[in-house]
């Protein structure tokens, strides 16, 4: 098959570490570009197909044993779960004409809820998997909420039917009856085996819009992620919204009003592959040169220097679920903790961070987490990626409490105060009332467990 020439040499040729390729980024333009994610309950195949989907597009070699390219954390690979949403642009020709597809992988457990959140601001579509074999699960019905709270196209696809207890007609099913689906639009693929990829790429040409963006307007771009790196500072990834940006063009932060020099622009394919400009509606990557990771953060609107724009909307930011107490475990170490939680904050930026002290462990900070797993991965990457060993207090939970007293009210501030440490409660005699985090939740089960279940929630 003859790929068409998009780089400067034959795809078949591309190596990513000799850099032969320049992608001219100005032959896509809005109506030739997709932006997409693939949503799912955990283990239900979304790293896999994302695979066959970069094989298919000539991003990875078939030849190569491809299992979870996207998963680049240590942390992900010792797992064997998704905690990052990672994004890859693909390159596809439908009739006739090459269109960009801007894919973001998102994490399945929902204590990474927040990754799927931030992806789908820079999406107008999403592919919603389904496993075949367990049918719909907690987090397929949270993603299509999610997905639909944002007005985005959906595109439900079964996956793993070569399973032998695979159950394809009961699932279809399933998402007809609980999401309104109709039967004929429900794609079957098996990603392990790269059974009906090509259909999911072209229902995500065919079925989702193209970005909406101007441009002939200023440069405005909406950052949905960051990383930082000792050498080149942040790097951040933003969808841009309306103008171009390019190499040299001195940006500005909305949330900071800072401003940098661009020093490299590029995309993901899923490594880094610089182009020199960026224009509306694509996804990418630049470099400034940010020492600061203060100076730049998820859901800033960035525009060139001296002009005026409207800020886009802030990103929703998740609540935290659980807090525990950092500390490093040598007390010459906290200033290097302090630097590498700021660091890694950038890439996850769930985590809500204040300053804690202890009389047994000095100086520390309460990090609030959206669940226990996200609590251990975020300390064993402190590990992996910064070196850090840390102690960690036991979790706990956020309490609300009624004061009591106008003097006490006025001490605190306010008749109702939420604790999350502990060591923070206040005297019991001046408190009238404690209350606890409580759940409102929807249940959905067969008709078969109706009752029992009602019996067990009475």
């Amino acid at each position: 098959m003859v790929l068409p020439r998009i780089f400067g040499e034959s795809r078949l040729k591309f190596s990513i570490d000799e850099r032969k390729f320049k992608v001219d980024m100005k032959k896509f333009p809005l109506k030739n570009i997709r932006n997409f994610g693939i949503i799912a309950h955990v283990d239900h195949g979304k790293s896999t197909l994302s695979d066959r989907l970069m094989e298919f597009a000539g991003n990875i070699s078939k030849k190569n044993k491809n299992e979870q390219v996207l998963d680049k954390l240590q942390v992900e690979r010792e797992r064997g779960i998704t905690v990052k949403a990672q994004t890859v642009s693909l390159f596809h020709e439908y009739n006739g004409e090459m269109f960009l597809l801007n894919l973001i992988d998102t994490p399945g457990h929902v204590d990474f809820s927040s990754e799927v959140n931030r992806s789908l601001v820079a999406c107008q579509g999403v592919v919603l998997l389904v496993d075949s074999n367990q049918g719909v699960q907690a987090q397929t019905v949270a993603n299509f909420k999610l997905a639909s709270s944002y007005a985005l196209k959906i595109i439900p696809v079964l996956n793993k039917i070569d399973l032998p207890n695979a159950k394809p007609e009961v699932v279809s099913n399933q998402l007809t009856s609980l999401f309104g689906f109709d039967k004929k639009d429900i794609l079957k693929v098996s990603a392990k085996q790269g059974t009906g990829i090509v259909d999911v790429m072209n229902s995500v040409i065919e079925k989702i819009p193209p970005p909406k963006g101007n441009l002939n307007q200023h440069f405005r771009a909406l950052q949905y992620d960051s990383w930082y790196s000792k050498k080149q500072g942040v790097t951040c990834l933003v969808l841009v919204v309306d103008g171009s940006i390019r190499v040299g063009d001195e940006i500005t932060s909305s949330s900071s009003s800072t401003s940098y020099v661009i020093q490299e622009l590029g995309i993901l394919y899923p490594e880094e592959i610089s182009v020199k400009e960026l224009f509306a509606g694509q996804a990418g990557y630049f470099k400034a040169n940010i020492k600061n990771p203060k100076d730049t953060k998820v859901g800033d609107t960035w525009f060139k220097k001296g002009t005026t724009i409207e800020h886009l909307p802030m990103i929703s930011q998740s609540k935290p679920m659980v807090f525990a107490g950092i500390f490093p475990s040598d007390r010459s170490k906290t200033e290097d903790l302090r630097k590498a939680i700021e660091k890694l904050i950038l890439n996850d930026s769930s985590v809500n961070i204040s300053m804690d002290t202890s009389p047994a462990l000095g100086q520390g900070w309460r990090l609030g987490f959206l669940g226990v797993l996200h609590m251990e991965v975020f300390c064993q990457r402190l590990h992996n990626e910064f070196n850090a060993d840390v102690i960690v207090t036991a979790p706990g939970i956020p309490y609300k409490m009624r004061i009591k007293g106008k003097n006490n009210i006025k001490k605190y501030g306010s008749e109702e105060i939420i604790i999350s440490n502990p060591s923070k409660f206040p005297d019991p005699a001046i408190v009238e009332e404690y209350l606890e985090p409580m759940v409102l939740g929807t249940i959905i089960t067969p008709e078969e467990y109706y009752s029992p279940i009602l019996n067990m929630c009475m």
